[in-house]
């Protein structure tokens, strides 16, 4: 049957047709253009090189311009070259995603299609801003390199424009922070989680899912902290996007010690990067496979507890000379602790 051997060979489509009834063996073999009756030998998917889709129960991506700002290279890469089917978008174009006008909304659209990617969620800048009457916070940046100079008083337009954009990129998740952290967010933390709680609401409303990532430089930045954030805020639109790399530039052991304490069931996405230890104390970004966290046991955990949604890579690492080639990299690495944990 085509059907088996086409498995094999990863298509993104499988029909069931007896191969006998359509043409000879090297007919076939020469009209199928991979050849797939002939690669039954082959175990692993390196084997067949890039392109071929990816097999996970993960909805592997990548954010789009940790590869470049130029869109219809990225979507090339990600479909053709890592074999994804799906992606993350924050910017492009020497944009933020927000301030993507009608046009090049329709540019993006097309090419997407094009490549028959889906979007898994707007990763938006929502509440990355300072929180207003507090302290300032030493992590308020003077520049934004994701161009998100947005002030607290935008804050009720991002959620909406968000909303509207995750409606084009047919996604129903947006992306939100919890402010730039603070020495002591204890005086206000009851008031920032009514804030999220309101943006939940709002979303709801629109059939759409916030996703709150844990971000060392935000009030939110471990599994503990994501734990008792998503304890006071019992709203099940409310989810969490789990980025262990995240926990671990600020000291936090995320595998096992901050995933253990979540509530699996509100883990609705989670970003893939890695950090090693610098002399000073501190941590740098690393190519996956080549950190510090335990990612082979976070991926088998996640799977064990019945996630089924995006593992999105979020290079961050610069070691490859170019983004493209840094995010290159670092998706080979993925891969081996994917197939590693038994999810590739």
């Amino acid at each position: 049957m085509v059907a088996r051997a086409c498995q094999i060979a990863g298509l993104r489509r499988v029909e069931i047709i007896p191969v006998a009834t359509l043409f000879s063996r090297s007919e076939f073999l020469k009209t199928s253009g991979v050849a797939c009756l002939a690669l039954p030998l082959l175990a692993s998917r390196e084997a067949f090189g890039a392109g071929l889709p990816a097999a996970s129960p993960f909805r592997l991506a990548v954010i789009n311009d940790e590869i470049s700002q130029d869109f219809g290279r990225v979507c090339e890469v990600v479909a053709r070259e890592f074999g994804m089917a799906w992606i993350e978008l924050r910017g492009m174009w020497n944009k933020n995603i927000l301030d993507l006008d009608a046009k090049e909304i329709a540019e993006a659209q097309r090419i997407l299609a094009s490549y028959e990617l889906r979007v898994t969620d707007i990763a938006s800048p929502l509440f990355k801003v300072d929180w207003p009457g507090a302290p300032p916070s030493k992590f308020s940046p003077k520049s934004d390199k994701f161009r998100a100079d947005f002030g607290f008083a935008q804050q009720g337009d991002v959620l909406r424009r968000s909303i509207e954009l995750s409606k084009q990129f047919q996604t129903d998740r947006v992306r939100c922070f919890d402010f730039w952290r603070l020495e002591d967010p204890a005086p206000y933390r009851k008031a920032i989680n009514e804030k999220l709680r309101d943006a939940a609401a709002v979303a709801a409303k629109a059939g759409i899912k916030l996703l709150l990532e844990n971000e060392m430089t935000c009030n939110t930045a471990t599994g503990a902290e994501a734990a008792q954030v998503l304890a006071a805020i019992p709203e099940p639109n409310l989810l969490l996007n789990w980025d262990p790399g995240n926990a671990a530039a600020i000291g936090e052991t995320p595998y096992p010690d901050g995933y253990r304490l979540l509530p699996k069931g509100r883990i609705g996405h989670c970003h893939c990067k890695d950090v090693t230890p610098n002399p000073d104390g501190g941590y740098e970004w690393a190519a996956m496979g080549s950190g510090i966290i335990n990612w082979v046991g976070q991926f088998r955990a996640l799977r064990e507890d019945g996630y089924r949604l995006a593992a999105s890579l979020e290079t961050h690492w610069p070691g490859g000379g170019t983004p493209e080639e840094s995010t290159r990299q670092s998706w080979a690495g993925m891969k081996k602790e994917l197939h590693a944990a038994g999810d590739l």
